[in-house]
């Protein structure tokens, strides 16, 4: 497992918090510190034991009102990074 904390940019949660497989291809878990509550939670149940790439494709550029972005999106930026440097962990 490769974990990572992530601090996102113009979004209610101070830190996300993803671990994803040694492969850097499956999503373990995301903990949000911050934001709504519930729906960071939800959004973490939902994605748990899902591919990354499936969950990036489905959820990058979400945008919450005039932000640019959202919780979701800034997500799967910190999941992108995990994944490259899972990767690149592998490759060493």
């Amino acid at each position: 497992m490769y974990a990572l904390d992530f601090t996102p940019q113009r979004v209610c949660p101070r830190n996300i918090y993803v671990e994803i497989s040694d492969d850097g291809a499956t999503i373990e878990n995301v903990v949000f510190t911050g934001g709504c509550n519930g729906n960071t939670k939800a959004i973490s149940k939902l994605i748990a034991g899902k591919p990354v790439d499936d969950i990036v494709a489905l959820l990058a550029g979400n945008q919450c009102k005039t932000r640019g972005t959202s919780c979701a999106d800034q997500m799967t930026i910190a999941l992108r990074q995990a994944q490259a440097e899972a990767r690149a962990l592998q490759e060493a």
